[in-house]
Parts: C-alpha cells; structure tokens; sequence
C-alpha cells in the first residue's frame, strides 16, 4: 500500500522533520526553505542571462535598543537587515519596506518576489528588516524566559521606526520618499499596525494573509480546513472531509480503547503513547499534517490539496488494495520514514516540552519557541477542535494547547485572555482604525479568518482583496504561468493599489 517513487519526491518536501518536532512548525519551515530555493534558482538565471546579481543585495546591522520603552536600560542586541539598490531612481525614489515575522530573512526578500517586481516598475529602494529574535537577530542573553520579555509586537514597531530614521539618514532621504510597506502573515499584520500606528513614517501598507486580531481559541481555524477540504474547486470532495474525519475517529477510539501499544506500532512512535498527553502529540501531529497542506495549498515544497485528498480517498492508482481511512493515515507517515530512513515518529510530551523550553539558538534555525512565546502573551492563535465542525480529534482542546504556557514559561493559563484581549484593544482587531491599508487573503488559508476581508461600508472601500482558491501568502510570490486567473488578478490590485499610492504622495506634495 505504498505510493511511487515520484510521488515520494513531493510528499518529502511535506513531511521533513517530522520526527524532531511538532509537525506544524516544521514543515512551514520546509516549505519556506523550498520557496528560498526557488528564488535562489530564478535569480541564478536571470544572473547567468546579465540580469539582476546577487550582490545587489547588501547586508547590514543595526544595534537596536532591548527596550525601546525604558531609558535607563542601555543594552542592545545586533538586528539584521538587507538593502537593494538596484532599482532606486534616486535620490526621490520611493522606498518598498519589507517586515520580517517569525522566522529568519535573507536577500531574496529585497531581491525577488511580487514587491520587488513593483519596485523595479517604480524606481524604489528596497529594505528588509528582520524581526528581533528571530534568525541572525538574536538577544545576546539568549532565549530565557525573562530575556524574551523584551519580544513583542510593539517593540517590533519600535524596532521598525528606529530602521527607518536610520535608512533615512544613510541615504539621505527626505519627505519626497514615499514609503510602502510590505509583510505576509505576521509581517502583514506588523506592516498594517505599522500604517496605523506610525502613519508619518509610511504612506501605505500591503499585509498579506495578515491576521490582525487577536484570538485565543482559533477554532475556525480547523472549521475552514475542513471547508477547504470539501473545496471542489482546489481538488477536495465530501468524501475527502469525510475520510479524514473517519480516519481521526479511528485512531482516536483506538487509543481510547486501550490499543495505545498497537497504535504507537502502526505509526511507528518511538515510545507508546500511553499517557494522555502523549496521545494528544500524537493527534497534534496527524492534524498538523492535514491542516498545514490546507494552509500551503500547492505552493512550492508542499502537496496540494488534490494530491492529499487522492490520498486520503483511497483514488491514487499506486494503491494495490482498498485500504481503510485510519490505513491511509498510517500510511502516510509510513512514506516519510521510508524516505528519510527515519526509525521512529516522535510523539512523547516531554520531548516536545524539552524543544520548547531549550533556550540556545538551534542549528536549523528553528525559532518555535520564539513565536510560542508570543502566542503566549500576545496572541492565541490555538488551533483547537472542541467545534463540531472539526474534521480532527476532539481531544485537541483549548486547555492542552495552553497548558504549554505554563508549563513553558510558567504564564498562567487564566492570564492569556487578558493578554489578547489588550492586543485587540491596542491594534483594533479586525476594526482597525486606518487608512491606505490592503489587505490580501487566500479563500482557503485559514488565517484570512483573522484578517479584513471585507470592504464594507468602511470610509476605504479599496482595503481588501480576497482571492479565490488561494492559499497563506500566494501573492507575495513571483508571478508564475501556473498561477490562476483569480491570482494574477489579485496582483493587479495590489499594483493598482501602490501605484495610486505614490500619485497621490507626490500630488500632496505638490500642493503642499
């Protein structure tokens, strides 16, 4: 019941690192590794043609301030950044903001993809900033509970303000530069915020599948998963929501049955998940799997909808037999370890707690524990599925998903709701209170549930652009040929959108 050779390759992309840890984090990480490759390769060929070099693309540090909101603190931690030139019609030129989120950047975010394609068309210096704490940009201290008080969104606007006065001053800039700011997921809700908050340093922002408010029990997140999974449209069925949700009830009844020994052998755990919370990992990770391939639809190094639901609905014609939903599910995770030559599936609790609570900067880059914090003390963002409309287990809670904060950092679970309800009421939510913001989401990526998706009667009727059949980000992507008419159209917006931006900078100038 194994799949093809060929359809290994794809499926490899997906699955990498499973076993070192929580499977969501990871294959993002993959899947934004594949991306960096793809870029890389395209800048390659335009090089070899006499087109756009590497070196365009200058690196640089700026000591930021740990706390930009106490001056008799001194320190300061080393934040990285990357600048091309190449396009600026200087000195007037408009500059294009790239705002790094909760992973690393490198030059192929001021070199390639759809901002720096409108950079090249408006003369614009492009920068890139990446987040504090994440990447290269790391607190000297390290990643100690009482050091990642100073990770925050706020302090990342800070960061931000003090990245533009200091570009300003290094290319001698002006109010005749008009800036724009760009960022996806995270980063599109620091570009927005940014907007909102600093409205006299850019005069316009694109966030991208941005979830600007806050939530700490992020059901809906699993509901448009399983919507997505009935999608027709991108290559889901009923039937493919319902294997999903038949094979889930299997393992699930398994464990609960007292089969925990079985189960760990059919997945190949590397201990038996035998208490509960080894059962819930175990879950977490089935889900992660499903939910991610969701959210990546068919973006490059992942599988795509289609793929995942021939899969799950037993229609791939490499199967030699019928094979039940939970099979499948098993045989799944069977590809990877055959692939990977990898002996076992990680599914203890406490390795993961071990992961979380390691505070040395990891080789891979992995910044997981980073972003948890967050989640922690500003966000939510808890994938759970107490909601019926789950095609997951139910035994995915709110309570073990925020139990992690505690026994992580020892942050109360019945504190979390305050912190989220702050970061509404300081950011606005979905309701923010700005102008010249756009606001890009995918129909089947999850997180536009967060995000502004409608135009409404609000005073900017032009502030949101949603695409469908789209996944997480795909517009922030160099345009393809296998890109879909609703996606090339979305672009157009987006261009439309900056272009308008700049006439009107330049005419209030004028009139000024």
């Amino acid at each position: 019941m194994y799949l093809s050779t060929s359809r290994l390759t794809i499926i490899i992309f997906l699955l990498y690192y499973v076993c070192a840890g929580r499977v969501l984090w990871r294959i993002k990480e993959r899947v934004r590794q594949a991306r960096y490759q793809k870029a890389k390769q395209h800048l390659l060929g335009h090089a070899l043609r006499g087109h756009l070099l590497k070196s365009h693309a200058k690196d640089g540090v700026i000591h930021q301030e740990l706390d930009h909101f106490d001056s008799n603190r001194k320190d300061t931690f080393p934040q990285r950044f990357f600048v091309n030139e190449k396009y600026w019609e200087e000195p007037d030129g408009p500059v294009f903001l790239f705002i790094g989120g909760e992973a690393a950047i490198s030059e192929v975010d001021v070199l390639a993809g759809h901002h720096v394609d409108m950079a090249e068309e408006h003369g614009a210096l492009i920068v890139a900033l990446e987040h504090r704490f994440y990447g290269e940009s790391m607190n000297p201290g390290g990643l100690d509970t009482e050091d990642l008080a100073d990770l925050s969104s706020q302090q990342a606007l800070a960061d931000l303000v003090t990245f533009h006065h200091y570009i300003s001053e290094r290319y001698h800039l002006s109010d005749k530069n008009t800036w724009i700011s760009f960022g996806g997921s995270y980063g599109g809700s620091l570009s927005a915020w940014l907007r909102g908050k600093f409205p006299h340093l850019v005069y316009g922002a694109v966030a991208s599948s941005a979830p600007v408010k806050a939530k700490l029990d992020f059901s809906t997140y699993n509901k448009v998963v399983g919507l997505s999974l009935m999608d027709e449209g991108v290559g889901g069925s009923a039937k493919c929501v319902g294997d999903v949700w038949e094979a889930f009830a299997a393992v699930e009844a398994a464990l609960m049955g007292g089969n925990e020994t079985q189960v760990g052998k059919d997945f190949s755990c590397c201990d038996t998940p035998s208490s509960l919370d080894d059962q819930i990992e175990l879950l977490s990770s089935l889900a992660d799997l499903i939910a991610t391939t969701v959210e990546l639809n068919d973006i490059e190094g992942g599988m795509s909808i289609e793929e995942l639901c021939t899969l799950m609905t037993n229609q791939s014609e490499q199967y030699e037999e019928e094979a039940e939903a939970y099979d499948r599910l098993v045989n799944l995770m069977d590809i990877y370890r055959d692939v990977e030559d990898l002996p076992c599936l990680l599914s203890s609790h406490e390795d993961i707690l071990d992961e979380l609570r390691n505070t040395t900067e990891s080789m891979d880059g992995s910044s997981e524990r980073q972003w948890y914090y967050q989640m922690c003390t500003e966000f939510g963002f808890f994938q759970t599925c107490e909601d019926a409309s789950c095609p997951f287990s139910r035994m995915l809670t709110l309570r073990s998903a925020t139990e992690l904060c505690t026994e992580v950092f020892d942050i109360p679970q019945d504190r979390l709701p305050g912190h989220v309800a702050f970061t509404n009421l300081y950011y606005g939510g979905k309701d923010p209170e700005n102008d010249r913001v756009l606001y890009v989401n995918g129909e089947i990526d999850p997180w536009h549930e967060l995000s502004v998706t409608s135009n409404g009667t609000w005073k900017n009727r032009g502030r949101a652009i949603f695409i469908k059949g789209a996944s997480h980000c795909a517009d922030m992507q160099k345009e393809d040929k296998s890109d879909s008419a609703s996606l090339r159209e979305a672009r157009e917006g987006i261009e439309s959108h900056v272009a308008m931006w700049l006439k009107t900078a330049a005419w209030e100038r004028m009139m000024a």
